[in-house]
């Protein structure tokens, strides 16, 4: 069946899927194989993501980030003063796979803790193990037992790593205390450092879950019961007079359809209507807007907004969570092919890549990762605030980390204003934020603008910005540790003040250095140090890509959005089945989450079509 760019004017569905990302493709390919008499129909606000270079190819998933991006929305915040009054974008996916299609591809799983404090029946990591298993065909070491090896997704490291760069760091992570293990995926590791796969075939190519869902289908010849509307955004959900779900109006994505018209408001948007089920998955920033444009939300937003209340759910929009990241660049002595700068830099050129299959297109350039804990003598350092939040909700759960070091090898920032070379820029990100955003519309409109408040660093007693302050010390204590250290790009980190103990070094690349006898003791920092470091993160911590938690599967009256059915309140016949329906975060990228309820909430929906045996 070809994936539509207009819709067919005789089309009738039983199944809607409003959303083409990580969770909706999984949804729409696991419905259109139960059976071949259920139509299926997603409707995908990006183009058609089959063989685009910059999705196939991991090494290119920095194209994903620039501002002229067709693949990616690119969100709006508002003033952040908390964040020295800056107004962050929050990229999403904005082509069809979704966030699978242009992430860093990298194989992250949470911990056992993360899916049992979702306190929610049917949805505890044994339960969820199956899932879990059933998406992957897992080629790394790691106890079978909770891994898969029959599922659509490849999980690999392409064929291709940076061997030197990858033990280098990992000895550097083991010499200040956080142990090696083969696997930090199989949702109990802690504490300690492992080199990572990704989401990659063997041969190289991303595991996107359209190409792994859809495309395998949509070109198989067998099932006409599969639909695809691409560059169409969906305005709203339409109910009947019982407030049951009947279908979706959309309109043509102006960004792609240069032959339509900008849209003005009196446009009529065009409808199709379900028989069966309206399944929502337009992400965490995208679905509250698109329930609040329904009439499901909270009364006063939706009367500010003007629009009609349908049902009053006051959790839409709200609850806004996203991991908390900055990028710290070093100089390093490494050798071209253990960076991806060539890439970067345009030293390597693409087309010839291509044309010769060369490896490290395979290569997501983000090699090995730390889930860190603080030892007990950096907990006796913490400040009250710090270390009250530590004891109530880490001390006595070992499984749960701080945060995230991921060493990332590439210059991710402006490589004009470095001299040349190979550099590398490991991530911190926070693992259970305590700040707290929201997103909702402000009017009936597409072109209404969003109502976005990021919300990081707002939490009682700067809780996540200590955490932070601690990671960057510890994590710039195993990069010292690394033969191929050779000092930090100074503009992109603290400014520290002169005298400081712990200012930024540049070292020669040329010359040799021995980190067992360069490095004695910890760096010290002071007060003035740590005021250094606190406003650096306020100018440059962004997202992590990670939005969730905008429609959250809770209790109504506990700003729940939709029930353990994955059914939205307060109407029928609407379900939501994507990341924002996750209770409490997870320490892990989320994609494995967003493919997780994908799966899950393919199974909920094939059981209660009568589709799969109880």
């Amino acid at each position: 069946m070809p994936i539509y760019t207009q819709l067919p004017a005789d089309l009738e569905v039983d199944v809607i899927i409003a959303g083409g990302g990580t969770a909706g493709c999984v949804v729409a390919g696991r419905l259109a194989q139960a059976d071949p008499n259920l139509s299926v129909l997603v409707i995908e606000g990006g183009q058609d993501n089959f063989d685009n270079p910059s999705v196939v190819h991991p090494a290119f998933f920095l194209d994903h980030l620039a501002p002229t991006s067709k693949t990616t929305i690119f969100y709006p915040t508002t003033k952040q003063p908390q964040l020295a009054g800056r107004n962050p974008v929050v990229p999403a996916g904005g082509v069809l796979g979704g966030g699978s299609s242009i992430n860093f591809a990298m194989y992250t799983r949470a911990q056992r803790e993360d899916y049992d404090a979702w306190d929610t029946p049917g949805w505890s990591t044994e339960e969820l193990l199956p899932f879990f298993k059933k998406l992957e065909t897992y080629h790394g070491q790691g106890d079978p037992a909770v891994h898969g090896f029959e599922g659509p997704v490849q999980i690999s490291d392409g064929g291709y790593r940076a061997h030197k760069a990858t033990r280098e760091y990992i000895n550097g992570a083991v010499k200040v205390g956080y142990p090696f293990v083969h696997d930090l995926c199989d949702l109990d590791s802690n504490n300690a450092v492992a080199p990572f796969l990704r989401y990659s075939s063997p041969d190289g190519k991303r595991q996107d879950a359209a190409h792994c869902y859809l495309h395998p289908l949509l070109r198989d010849g067998k099932h006409p019961n599969l639909h695809v509307l691409v560059e169409t955004q969906v305005v709203r959900v339409l109910f009947d007079e019982n407030k049951r779900a009947r279908g979706v109006e959309f309109v043509p994505n102006t960004s792609f359809h240069s032959t339509v018209a900008p849209l003005k408001d009196s446009t009529p948007p065009q409808t199709i209507c379900a028989r069966k089920l309206v399944v929502l998955s337009t992400g965490a920033i995208g679905t509250p807007g698109v329930l609040e444009r329904s009439g499901v939300g909270a009364k006063d937003i939706l009367a500010k907004a003007g629009i009609p209340l349908v049902a009053e759910v006051p959790g839409v929009g709200a609850s806004y969570e996203d991991h908390h990241l900055v990028f710290w660049p070093y100089k390093t002595s490494l050798d071209p092919s253990e960076t991806n700068d060539a890439i970067v830099t345009g030293r390597i050129d693409r087309t010839t890549a291509i044309a010769e299959k060369q490896r490290r297109l395979g290569w997501n350039f983000v090699d090995a990762s730390v889930k860190a804990r603080p030892s007990e003598q950096d907990v006796a350092k913490f400040d009250p605030h710090l270390r009250a939040a530590w004891d109530r909700d880490f001390a006595s759960h070992p499984q749960r980390p701080l945060l995230f070091f991921t060493f990332v090898e590439t210059l991710l920032g402006d490589p004009s204003a470095v001299p040349a070379g190979q550099y590398v820029s490991p991530a911190i990100y926070t693992a259970y934020p305590y700040s707290r955003g929201h997103v909702h519309v402000t009017g009936p409109r597409l072109s209404d603008p969003l109502d976005f408040h990021l919300g990081i660093f707002t939490d009682a007693g700067d809780v996540d910005l200590k955490k932070q302050v601690w990671g960057y010390k510890k994590h710039r204590e195993i990069m010292r540790r690394t033969a191929f250290y050779r000092g930090e790009v100074a503009a992109s980190h603290p400014k520290f003040p002169a005298g400081s103990r712990a200012a930024c070094v540049e070292l020669d690349v040329g010359a040799a250095y021995d980190p067992d006898q360069a490095v004695v003791a910890d760096l010290e920092y002071s007060a003035a140090d740590d005021a250094a470091i606190e406003q650096c993160l306020r100018d440059v911590i962004g997202t992590c890509w990670h939005s969730l938690g905008t429609v959250k599967m809770a209790p109504l009256d506990k700003n729940g959005g939709v029930d353990a059915k994955l059914d939205v309140y307060g109407v029928t016949g609407l379900k939501v089945v994507d990341l924002s329906i996750v209770p409490k975060n997870v320490a892990a990228n989320t994609c494995n989450t967003a493919l997780m309820i994908g799966e899950k909430g393919a199974d909920i929906i094939m059981r209660e079509l009568g589709l799969l045996g109880e």
